[in-house]
Order: structure tokens, then C-alpha cells, then sequence
């Protein structure tokens, strides 16, 4: 797999439009399998560090620092929940509320410890901000904003709250978004793909302060090609 495209470059920082499928670090269970910050290192050199981390299957923006004192000065702004984030996520389901707030404690499963889970005591404060942008029939495009940074946060928040992601193999259901389910008289069923064959969820935006400037820096991914055709179908033959 081929370094993904830089999205913004300066003597601190580098930042990546990471795909769908490549695990930010190195897989504990996988040590073959192909990581970004090998390609990183191999490209820049081993000095440079991720300041945070998207799921394997996330695809969008990441961010990485050049020098310690930008590493720092960054992973800073993540623990202090000062780092703006904005995802986008296809979910299954309608949402009662156009905007609403999912505050639910989560921790590691201990009988599955790759996954999470909400639990009532003694987990991690996680808060996360959705906005529905659009619906669909049986779908809705959300804006979502974590505003704490725990692992599979949003996925977990949405699916607590029987919206789960398109296509989460951990926490969803079985449902596939196919064309031939929104348009009628479709052909060609036997050979049909789905429109979204990955986890619909994508890191579309983040905002730090620039560690040598002090001023906010927003860094921007572009939707993949596939949400995009996704979107134009549902706008097209998934509206109520």
C-alpha cells in the first residue's frame, strides 16, 4: 500500500488523508500487515510521531509531528480536549432529534478486549455532539463532534443509540446500502455491490493551533469517491 496523499506539510507538520483498512500503528495480532507510520517513517524519517489515532477502518484526516516540541505541543491540545474534530457518518436508522448529545461512560470489553462498551461505573467520561445533515429512507448522514477522545467513541455512542454506523462490523447489523434497494426497476441485481462497502465513517476535519505560530490551522480530508456516490443515489431515490 502506497504512503497516502499529504493534505498539509511544513517543517512541524505533516498531515495525511489516511484510507479505510490501514491501521495507524502497528497491528499487535499482525506484525506483517502494512501500518502508516512505517510509510511515514520510510518517507520522512524516524523522528516523525502520529499525535493521535483513527480506527483502521476510519479513513480521514492525521495528523503528525516533525520535532518533539511539536509533538508535545500537540498531544497537548488532544488531552485538554482543545483539538476541534468533525467526522462524518452514514447510520442506520432516523434519528428522533436533528441534534443531540450522547454522554455515556465506556471501557474496554473484558471478554472481548478489541471492543467497548457503555457500562454505569468506573468508565471513561466520553461525550460526542451529533447534527443530522440529512435523511434518508432508513438512513441519515450525521456531523459528529467528539469532544473526548476514547476508542471507537462515536461508533459506540451511535450504536448505544440505535443508530449504528453502515457496514461497523463490530457494533452494527447486517445492513448493506444497494442501489437496487432505492431505485426501482433496477437491473443487474446478481452481480450488484454495495454502494458503501466499508465502515461509513470518515475524520473530515480537524483544528489545532499551529505549534510554531500559535494560530489555528484547519486541516481538511475530502470525502471518498464512494460516500460521495452513496450520497448522490440516496439525495436521488432514498428521499421520503
Amino acid at each position: 500500500m502506497a504512503l497516502p496523499p499529504v493534505i498539509y506539510e511544513d517543517a512541524t507538520l505533516l498531515a495525511f488523508d489516511k484510507p479505510s483498512g490501514m491501521p495507524v500503528a502497528p497491528d499487535r495480532r499482525n506484525k506483517t500487515r502494512e501500518n502508516l507510520m512505517a510509510l511515514v517513517h520510510d518517507r520522512f524519517g524516524p523522528g516523525v510521531g502520529n499525535v493521535h489515532r483513527l480506527d483502521a477502518d476510519t479513513s480521514g484526516v492525521l495528523v503528525c509531528a516533525r520535532t518533539k516540541a511539536a509533538l508535545d505541543f500537540l498531544s497537548g491540545q488532544f488531552q485538554a480536549k482543545t483539538a476541534d474534530k468533525v467526522y462524518h457518518a452514514l447510520v442506520v436508522g432516523a434519528p428522533a432529534e436533528d441534534e443531540f448529545v450522547v454522554e455515556l461512560a465506556l471501557c474496554a470489553d473484558e471478554n472481548r478486549p478489541d471492543l467497548i462498551r457503555v457500562v454505569k461505573k468506573q468508565g471513561q467520561e466520553s461525550v460526542t455532539r451529533y447534527r443530522v445533515l440529512e435523511r434518508f429512507k432508513g438512513f441519515a448522514w450525521l456531523e459528529c463532534r467528539p469532544l473526548t477522545g476514547r476508542t471507537h467513541q462515536i461508533r459506540v455512542h451511535l450504536a448505544a443509540s440505535g443508530l449504528p454506523i453502515l457496514n461497523d462490523t463490530f457494533y452494527g447489523d447486517d445492513t448493506r446500502l444497494l442501489l437496487s434497494s432505492l431505485k426501482r426497476g433496477y437491473k443487474g441485481r446478481a452481480e450488484e455491490r454495495p454502494l458503501i462497502s466499508r465502515l461509513a465513517l470518515h475524520a473530515s476535519e480537524l483544528t489545532v493551533l499551529h505549534p510554531e505560530t500559535r494560530a489555528g490551522v484547519t486541516l481538511r480530508a475530502p470525502l471518498p469517491n464512494e460516500f460521495g456516490v452513496a450520497l448522490k443515489y440516496l439525495r436521488r431515490f432514498g428521499t421520503a
